[in-house]
């Protein structure tokens, strides 16, 4: 939301370098939490002391199918358990740091090179994949810049191939000699610092620490960067580790959330028990960080009650076999380790309990008048993410819509035009203060409040934008879907934010002058056909993109690719109009801005729909947004639509799509 977007521009600092920092490696290991759930389920039924030992005992000889799968020697590396760690978890994590940075050719470097600080320590190499991930990614990009633009024709992918496996070999080995022997000796002496805390007693002090960072978003740098590769490398010799619980334990969060459902007052009270369901069970722990911050003497309740529920576990022995993540309380018996449950269940309701007593007690005693703004600690915590959260619509009542984002493929046609026409709708609504764009898919991130989308194209925008409201259409222009979408606003904002206001172009297209000058470049009169020849959507995508070449505006390659467009998602906007254009990856082959215009005697079948006007589109930047808009509006008027039909000369043509309405 627009709030949380002007709170966050300013952050500085080293906090902020350690949220990033923290955000970096979170990213790595989360898109790989399901492999390891797999390890640790893996290692829970079949290893020496797993759960199947208990059913199978008579199947402990050497060729019993459970001793393979496990492979015996607690992890000596036969089996799958063995392997998978040493191997497998950190490669992934190598794999996606490098697709972070630099793509697939990023991600097959970073595994090359991960691969080298394998091979070359006796540990999980989980730290030292989060180096040479990235850091593979971060070379290969650097190599190709070098080179881009002036590799001969038919040589590129002899330079890609080569260039990837000679940096890969070195960084395999740089990890190998390098960084492989400096990690195995940080984790060493992290390992003993840990192995000092709990022989005297003080494992429970860490929570002073790990809770306020939670609250701050400097978690993830904790756990993802020394606590997860710690605990697996603890795990990897004694079958659990209480480290995978001194973050993941949902007690604390559960018991602040319970003393605000008995003692909280207004929205804080109201949200609290959806909030603690979501918590406890969707392991969502960021969704009680605004009440702590809405009230920071809270973080004390938070803090006693994570300390109590490390000194249970250490008590007790108890720990998990693999992270729980997200941190839910049916992740965390997933990865409970044998023996351990009674001490992870007294551990997990024992930190609520001491949570709950504690923040009880603030709560009663509390004697502000005012009850606390949970919106504006929402919003600050948000703010402190450096991104919209996706549970935060239940602390703030659903939240207003503040940014709307039209994606296709390719972002500079059908996208532009379909915001045009929402915008227009939203601003004559009297939601002024709405923001409409347009976006490819591939640049879209989680940060938009709704987002509109074709409705082959929907899926893959979820990807992308998880947290937001979707909306998909099939005709651009005049979709029903529109006016939903006003209804959903009014709904959402509380009726008309702002009077209705002029419409304008989308911030990223605002042009200035006059739109005649920038019609006559982008749409010159040679680009202009007021009979078409084609009689199919093929025929007339060769038409509009062969005035698009012969303007100089294009290469020829573009047109094959407006065809490969029109393969995966149809261009027809509907009202008679169609727009081909070419992908997002035939950007390259855009020499400049240009917009040819072909009008059909007779419409042609548009899979399926009938097309009369074919505009073929090539945008180099986002001078052609303006008149895009322009063209939009156009259509969407049936007296600029008949003029259109009527006109003779190309003259007539452009002087209506530029005259705006």
């Amino acid at each position: 939301m627009s709030t949380v977007e002007a709170s966050a521009a300013p952050r500085t600092g080293a906090r902020v370098r350690v949220q990033k920092l923290g955000t970096a490696l979170s990213n790595m290991v989360m898109p790989n939490i399901g492999a390891f759930i797999a390890w640790g389920l893996i290692t829970a039924l079949f290893i020496e002391q797993g759960w199947l030992q208990a059913i199978f005992a008579g199947l402990r000889d050497p060729d019993g199918w459970v001793a393979k799968i496990g492979g015996w020697g607690a992890y000596d590396g036969a089996g799958i358990v063995g392997p998978m760690i040493t191997y497998l978890l950190p490669l992934l994590i190598g794999y996606t740091g490098g697709r972070m940075v630099h793509g697939n050719r990023g991600a097959v470097v970073g595994a090359i090179a991960t691969m080298g600080v394998i091979a070359g320590a006796e540990v999980p190499m989980f730290m030292g994949a989060m180096i040479m991930g990235p850091l593979g990614g971060w070379c290969m990009k650097k190599l190709d810049a070098l080179w881009e633009g002036k590799i001969r024709p038919g040589f590129e992918m002899l330079v890609d191939n080569f260039s990837a496996g000679i940096l890969g070999m070195l960084l395999a080995i740089f990890g190998f000699f390098g960084i492989g022997p400096i990690v195995s000796g940080f984790t060493t002496a992290a390992g003993n610092a840990v192995d000092f805390l709990v022989e005297n007693n003080l494992l429970p002090l860490t929570s002073i620490l790990i809770e306020p960072a939670k609250v701050l978003f400097l978690n993830n740098a904790i756990n993802h960067g020394v606590l997860t590769p710690l605990g697996t490398t603890q795990a990897l010799e004694t079958g659990k580790s209480v480290l995978f619980l001194l973050e993941a334990n949902p007690g604390p969060g559960l018991g602040l959330l319970l003393a605000f459902m008995f003692f909280g007052r207004g929205a804080a009270r109201a949200s609290a028990p959806g909030a603690a369901v979501i918590q406890f069970f969707g392991g969502i722990h960021e969704i009680y960080f605004p009440y702590v911050l809405m009230k920071p003497k809270l973080i004390i309740a938070t803090i006693l009650g994570g300390m109590t529920g490390v000194f249970i576990n250490v008590l007790f022995g108890s720990g998990l076999r693999a992270p729980a993540a997200p941190g839910s309380i049916i992740a965390v018996y997933a990865q409970t380790a044998s023996g351990s449950f009674l001490g992870v269940t007294l551990s997990v309701f024992g930190a609520a309990a001491v949570s709950f007593i504690v923040a009880a007690f603030l709560l009663k005693t509390d004697k502000a008048a005012d009850e606390g703004d949970l919106s504006a600690a929402t919003a600050s915590m948000e703010s402190m993410k450096g991104k919209k959260s996706s549970v935060s619509g239940l602390l703030t009542g659903g939240g207003r819509i503040q940014n709307i984002v039209f994606a296709c493929d390719a972002g500079m046609g059908s996208s532009a035009m379909g915001a045009s026409v929402l915008r227009k709708k939203v601003n004559a609504a009297g939601f002024g203060d709405v923001k409409v764009t347009n976006q490819s898919i591939a640049n879209l991130t989680d940060s938009y409040g709704l987002v509109v989308t074709h409705r082959d194209l929907t899926d893959r925008a979820r990807l992308r934008t998880g947290s937001a409201v979707h909306v998909s259409v099939d005709d651009f222009m005049s979709t029903p879907a529109y006016d939903e979408i006003v209804e959903m606003l009014r709904r959402t904002n509380g009726g008309a934010g702002t009077a209705p206001v002029e419409d304008a172009p989308a911030p990223a297209a605002d042009t200035s002058g006059a739109a005649g000058s920038a019609g006559d470049d982008v749409l010159p009169l040679s680009s202009i056909v007021l009979s078409g020849t084609g009689a199919t959507a093929a025929a007339a995508i060769d038409e509009a993109g062969a005035l698009l070449v012969t303007a100089g505006a294009v290469e020829r390659s573009y047109v094959d690719a407006m065809h490969e467009r029109e393969k995966s998602v149809s261009t027809y906007m509907g009202n008679g109009l169609a727009i081909p254009h070419g992908t997002n990856e035939a950007k390259s082959a855009i020499r400049k801005t240009g917009i040819s215009f072909v009008r059909y005697p007779e419409p042609i079948d548009w899979n399926g729909k009938p097309a009369e006007f074919v505009v073929g589109i090539a945008g180099a930047g986002n001078d052609h947004m303006a008149l895009l808009t322009k063209i939009a509006h156009v259509f969407l008027d049936k007296e600029q639509v008949a003029k259109l039909r009527a006109a003779t000369t190309a003259e007539e043509i452009r002087a209506v799509l530029t005259a705006g309405d």
